[in-house]
């Protein structure tokens, strides 16, 4: 049996954290935990939830803890650059949550603390844990496709939930905080082809009348280096009770010598219920009709966590005690991801095509 050997700081008790810490409790390697939020309680709350053993509503206070080697970002997205600079200060290995930052200042002074402590960070697009895309990365691997000169990516959810995302940070617009998850998956499948161009249009609506500037609809063509065209498209605006209870979403991939199509609308797998059924990300909120699957960090069944981010956590976790390679996003990559949708919203604003990189 592996040895537990990690003192894990799990920095941010919101939904995300909730999970982060409820995984690292169970997995064999970790024999510390702490749990840090700027709310005191509900760092507590987490803290009694996972039987931790060191809580604190001051996330420095938990970060230098002498029993920790290991920290998750787990905070809200533009609260990401200080606890992450401050672990890697101190020699600690980072896991932050995406988009590494919500402007390239921030994920530059990031970037800036990696290269001078030479420190270990990955950012959580845990997309890339989910079986479907897995498969999907193999095949690219071994250049089933050939030469890729095409593709599309687009994204769907609730209201119900974009607004939940906006209320906690306006600036987390679904390009910013969710199209980024298929720029980066885009960019993972064509490694080494990087963006150069965006062209961008969006449509106002339901979040500006609710006093966001988040657009209800986006669409984007954008071209890599090679030539290669890719058109990317979210809408975070669907009826609050649309049955999804995540990502909705579809990729494909057009080669030279083959093509990939990935439907991850969840529509096989369809529940009713008279009852309602709850949702993982909005308190308060159900749907009587609901595409199990959907969620997008994955599902609660048995006593355990199934999905993309419990095989991110776990993967991650284990990288740590074995040092086997891992899949997980470099941050070099999460600024690419981040430029990317800063140009298209910047595309959308200016009704003209954007070069990357972009000009600072």
């Amino acid at each position: 049996m592996t040895q537990k050997e990690l003192g894990v700081a799990v920095i941010g008790a919101g939904r995300i954290g909730t999970l982060r810490a409820r995984l690292a409790a169970k997995h064999p390697a970790v024999d510390f935990l702490a749990i840090s939020d700027l709310d005191p309680a509900r760092a507590r709350a987490l803290a009694e939830q996972t039987d931790a053993d060191f809580y604190s509503g001051d996330n420095f206070k938990v970060i230098e803890h002498p029993e920790v080697n290991a920290v998750f970002v787990s905070t809200p997205e533009g609260e990401h650059a200080a606890p992450v600079r401050r672990a890697l200060e101190l020699g600690k290995p980072v896991l932050v949550e995406k988009p590494i930052a919500l402007s390239l200042d921030d994920a530059d002074a990031i970037l800036d603390t990696l290269k001078h402590t030479k420190g270990l960070l990955r950012v959580g697009y845990s997309r890339r844990f989910k079986e479907c895309f897995l498969r999907a990365k193999e095949q690219m691997i071994h250049g089933r496709l050939g030469k890729v000169v095409g593709g599309t990516a687009r994204v769907y959810n609730s209201r119900a939930q974009a607004f939940a995302i906006l209320k906690r940070d306006p600036h987390a617009t679904p390009v910013l905080d969710v199209l980024t998850y298929y720029v980066d998956l885009m960019c993972w499948f064509l490694e080494g082809n990087p963006p150069v161009e965006v062209v961008a249009r969006g449509q106002h609506g339901i979040f500006k009348e609710a006093g966001y500037g988040a657009h209800d609809v986006t669409w984007a063509i954008v071209t890599l280096a090679d030539g290669a065209v890719l058109n990317f498209g979210v809408s975070y605006a669907l009826p609050s009770r649309y049955p999804t209870l995540g990502q909705s979403d579809r990729v494909e991939l057009l080669g030279t010598e083959g093509t990939m199509l990935i439907d991850d609308d969840h529509m096989d797998h369809v529940l009713y219920s008279e009852k309602g059924i709850p949702h993982a990300y909005v308190p308060d909120h159900q749907v009587n009709m609901a595409f199990l699957g959907s969620n997008t960090a994955g599902d609660w069944a048995v006593g355990d966590f199934w999905g993309p981010l419990g095989n991110e956590t776990r993967a991650w976790l284990d990288h740590l005690v074995t040092g086997n390679p891992t899949v997980h996003t470099t941050p070099e990559q999460a600024r690419i991801n981040l430029e990317t949708t800063i140009a298209i919203e910047r595309a959308v604003a200016t009704g003209r095509p954007v070069r990357l990189p972009l000009e600072t």
